[in-house]
């Protein structure tokens, strides 16, 4: 995190602290692409599993890890937090199967664009009142992803990836209520198992007898792709950045799952889809940059902080 030293009249910024805040910046963009990469791989394995599946497989595994890791047991929890963490494993649930049944019918940056709305909303209504003119450009980006007049866009996909921006939506604000309890990895401790337990409820069942060891090894390396990889890289970029220089940088993901789609999986955008993506992005930026931030949250924006997203 970037900071100064005053002597007099004289301040300088300590070299350390501009590395730093490049290696924040390089972290969270690494973030971004092993998320995007992780899809992108997931959408392979779908062959297999299904995109239930998948999700299932992702969920299973990262709850695993998470538990093994964190050791939830051996953290306090109070009633109202344990709802809230599992509130927020629901969010994930729902997140996660809808943006793999998304990108089952519509390109990765298509899908990923329209499930940012979903947290760009909840900046937008927290921001000041300049929100709404970004809230003007979002929703033009939105009819340029779409392009409802071709009808080329798939409507079922479309919706799933709103569907996903909705549960986003959830998640951001219970992930800014459970942070206030309980730190990033503890919160996962118990919503990821949550995630998980959902999933198999809703899908499991049907996925079992498609199960060997060589699809548990993927699911196994697709979970660490997405999320436990991206969630350590994230934490140990806000230690670097202020949050509203992480939360512009993130606006960015769009971009990366477009890139990652054109070349691991051809997808090439129309220009419609392309001014569409940058619109999202502009407003992401522009919301994350004219959000309201109330005393006590100007403080804590040079502390690190939970991760605002586990996308699908």
């Amino acid at each position: 995190m970037a900071w100064v030293v005053s002597t007099g009249s004289m301040t300088s910024t300590p070299v350390r602290a501009v590395n730093s805040t490049g290696a924040g910046s390089l972290m969270a963009v690494a973030s971004m692409s092993c998320v995007q990469l992780g899809l992108a791989a997931s959408i392979g394995l779908a062959a297999t599993l299904g995109s239930d599946g998948v999700a299932w497989l992702r969920l299973a595994w990262a709850a695993v890890i998470l538990v093994a890791f964190a050791r939830p047991w051996r953290l306090r929890f109070s009633r109202s937090t344990l709802v809230m963490c599992a509130l927020l494993g629901l969010a994930t649930a729902g997140m996660t199967l809808s943006f793999m049944r998304a990108v089952e019918t519509i390109p990765l940056g298509t899908a990923s664009a329209l499930e940012f709305t979903g947290p760009l909303a909840v900046a937008l209504v927290q921001g000041r009142g300049a929100g709404r003119w970004w809230a003007v450009a979002a929703a033009a980006g939105v009819l340029g992803l779409t392009e409802p007049w071709s009808g080329s866009a798939d409507l079922v996909g479309v919706l799933y990836a709103l569907g996903g921006a909705v549960c986003w939506a959830a998640y951001v604000l219970l992930t800014q209520r459970a942070g206030d309890a309980v730190d990033g990895v503890g919160a996962l401790s118990v919503s990821m198992p949550v995630a998980a337990l959902a999933a198999t409820l809703v899908v499991g069942p049907g996925v079992a007898g498609r199960l060997d060891l060589p699809v548990l090894a993927i699911g196994l390396g697709l979970a660490l792709l997405l999320p436990v990889v991206p969630f350590c890289l994230e934490l140990l970029a806000l230690r670097r950045l202020a949050a509203s220089a992480f939360g512009t940088l993130m606006c960015l993901e769009p971009a990366i799952a477009a890139t990652v789609g054109v070349v691991f999986l051809r997808q090439v955008p129309s220009m419609a889809a392309l001014a569409g993506l940058v619109l999202v992005i502009a407003a992401g930026i522009g919301a994350a940059r004219t959000g309201r931030r109330d005393p006590a949250g100007a403080e804590r924006e040079l502390q690190p902080a939970a991760p605002a997203r586990q996308p699908g």
